[in-house]
């Protein structure tokens, strides 16, 4: 273990039980989220890389506009 998560680790044991369960949720929970996109984008690997260049060919031709965020 490194010694960031060591003293991560350290301070959450100080925290009520209830504070620790939450974070410990969250952690999982992101975990989980890491291995089932890792999976997915191995999964379509192919299709997401022609989904890019079909993107990429859209802006080299000028079939794209500029992104507005404030007209979102």
């Amino acid at each position: 273990m490194t010694k960031l998560m060591e003293k991560a680790i350290e301070k959450l044991r100080a925290l009520p039980e209830q504070e620790q369960d939450t974070v410990a949720g969250f952690v999982l929970n992101q975990l989980e989220e890491d291995r089932r996109w890792d999976h997915t984008s191995t999964k379509h690997a192919d299709k997401l890389k022609a989904l890019a260049d079909e993107a990429l060919d859209d802006f080299r031709a000028g079939r794209t506009t500029a992104l507005d965020p404030e007209g979102l």
